[in-house]
């Protein structure tokens, strides 16, 4: 048996309890994959950063939902990150991660924001889909799509289908089918849907967005950095703002889990970026089993 320190950070907010939690555990160069995933399945949270040493970059990151490993969590990155600075491991300025998508940049802000460069997206529309079976996979009225909004597979390190609906009430009705959820995911290569409106709770916000990710594991994630950054790549692929970009873009997400959040997306001729806070909620001690004994339960 190995102890080793956990923590649950909430991320995109500054209130614990709110936003999207994330595992942390800070020292993770002595587990074996196996123990990452036992240790993320016993937090419970959508997904757990593990941080080990780098040949490539400043710290790596590998990252584990509940029942399997993903290449990249865009609000793990983000608490991961806001916990090394509030514990002195590193200081604001210019950070680099390697991750399973490679090598990405990360500034901390005096402020204690974090920002997370995110890969050079890809957008590719999908007009081909069937619009009734894309709403039975969501639960919602075909008609409620936004022509101005296309289905599109839109990626900045993990892909998406986003998806245009037209009003609030129409995305906080949304009732999803898992099963057909996750059979369009795997036939369009996304890693789960995005349903976006432009009809936000607050002035300043340009969408509201909820994140179904069946595919992973994950029925709902409350916020999600990684669907932020590649929908902020897509609004600007469509030409969402008639040429006039916004210098920076805010993302509402998690009111319908009781988890709200909010996610700042910047894209400009450097790339994607995606940028928030994080607040620490739980931190303590796991007793992890030897490798061999993984599959029995980690008593924390």
């Amino acid at each position: 048996m190995q102890t080793t320190r956990a923590l649950l950070c909430d991320a995109f907010t500054d209130r614990p309890l709110d936003g999207n939690a994330a595992g942390v555990v800070p020292d993770a160069d002595d587990l074996s994959g196996a123990q990452r995933q036992a240790i993320a399945r016993e937090l419970g949270a959508s997904e757990t950063a593990f941080v080990t040493a780098s040949e490539d970059a400043e710290r790596r990151l590998r990252y584990h939902t509940p029942t399997t490993e993903v290449d990249l969590c865009g609000h793990a990155t983000i608490a991961a990150h806001a916990h090394l600075r509030d514990a002195g491991v590193i200081e604001p300025g210019d950070h680099t991660v390697e991750t399973n998508v490679g090598v990405l940049d990360v500034e901390i802000e005096e402020s204690g924001t974090v920002w997370m460069r995110q890969r050079d997206p890809t957008i590719r529309q999908r007009p081909d889909l069937d619009a009734e079976r894309v709403a039975n996979a969501l639960g919602v009225d075909a008609l409620s799509f936004v022509d101005d909004l296309p289905v599109a597979v839109a990626d900045t390190g993990l892909p998406f289908l986003v998806v245009g609906l037209d009003y609030l009430a129409t995305l906080g009705d949304a009732d999803p089918d898992d099963d057909a959820l996750r059979d369009l995911c795997e036939e369009v290569g996304a890693e789960g849907v995005y349903a976006v409106t432009l009809d936000t709770l607050e002035r300043e916000s340009t969408l509201h967005a909820r994140a179904f990710c069946a595919p992973v594991g994950i029925r709902e994630d409350p916020v999600t950095g990684t669907a932020a950054g590649a929908a902020g790549a897509y609004l600007d692929e469509i030409g969402a703002f008639g040429g006039d970009q916004p210098d920076e873009m805010v993302f509402e997400q998690g009111h319908y889990v009781d988890r709200p959040g909010t996610v700042r997306v910047r894209v400009d001729a450097e790339g994607v970026r995606v940028g928030g806070t994080a607040a620490a909620a739980l931190d303590g001690e796991l007793t992890v089993p030897d490798d061999e004994e993984t599959d029995d339960i980690i008593e924390a």
